[in-house]
């Protein structure tokens, strides 16, 4: 598949599961074997904000996500540090710099140990530009095992740019794509009585319109404020928003 081909594929993408597939499958084509994306809506100056409501795709082994997200590494990710003050595409080979001049952090080092007992050990990181001051984005793209990163560099004089632009277009086909994070899926009563608030509805016209008593309703309100961890429901609505889980279109 060409590129035009393969950005068209991109953007027509139904499910995030079909574009995440074919997006790694395209990657790897390159020799990059292992992506993780990341996503937030609500970073603050010193906060990425809750890890439950960021969206988090990635091919790498459940043992590295395990590690590296759920065990906290990325909030000292040198890389990360990297991509949330700058943006474009930036070279690991930055990483080797910083550790012959001894400037990484424990923390920063705790990262690289664990990177290399992962065999993680060349790659790019790509940081997308933001529209707030409370999003970022940003995709890490390893190499495979084993290449250094000059091979990596060289890899991308040639084909950098291209690179760049299909993970771009990525980044922001997955905006648009319902996302559903880890326990936190709505069930179709439960969206569909928030899509009646966001609506404008009282609970007694949702009541009607879906056919429920207004006790019924309140509790597929209250379900959904529980599911999305929020304390009210206008909070409800405007997460169930912007993870785009109301009004979806059937793929």
């Amino acid at each position: 598949m060409n590129l035009r081909a393969y950005l068209q594929f991109l953007v027509n993408a139904p499910t995030l599961e079909d574009l995440w597939s074919a997006h790694t499958a395209r990657m790897a084509e390159y020799g990059f074997d292992r992506l993780l994306y990341g996503f937030t809506r609500a970073r603050t100056q010193t906060s990425l904000g809750d890890p439950d409501d960021f969206i988090i795709l990635s091919n790498h082994s459940p043992e590295y996500v395990e590690g590296f997200v759920h065990g906290g590494l990325y909030a000292h990710a040198p890389m990360l540090r990297w991509a949330l003050e700058n943006d474009g595409a930036g070279s690991w080979r930055q990483l080797a710099q910083r550790f012959n001049n001894h400037s990484l952090s424990p923390g920063e080092l705790k990262v690289i140990e664990f990177n290399l007992r992962m065999k993680v050990t060349s790659g790019y990181t790509i940081s997308f530009r933001s529209v707030s001051a409370r999003s970022k984005g940003a995709i890490s793209l390893a190499g495979r095992a084993g290449m250094t990163q000059d091979h990596v560099d060289a890899i991308w004089e040639e084909h950098g740019r291209d690179i760049h632009l299909m993970n771009n277009i990525a980044h922001l086909k997955i905006l648009s794509l319902p996302y559903s994070p880890p326990n936190r899926m709505l069930t179709r009563r439960q969206r569909e009585a928030l899509e009646w608030v966001g609506d404008g509805k009282t609970t007694q016209d949702i009541a009607i319109l879906m056919g429920l008593t207004a006790a019924t309703v309140e509790k597929h309100l209250r379900l959904a404020r529980e599911s999305l961890s929020v304390e009210t429901t206008a909070q409800a609505v405007l997460k169930a928003a912007l993870h785009n889980q109301m009004f979806v279109l059937d793929a």
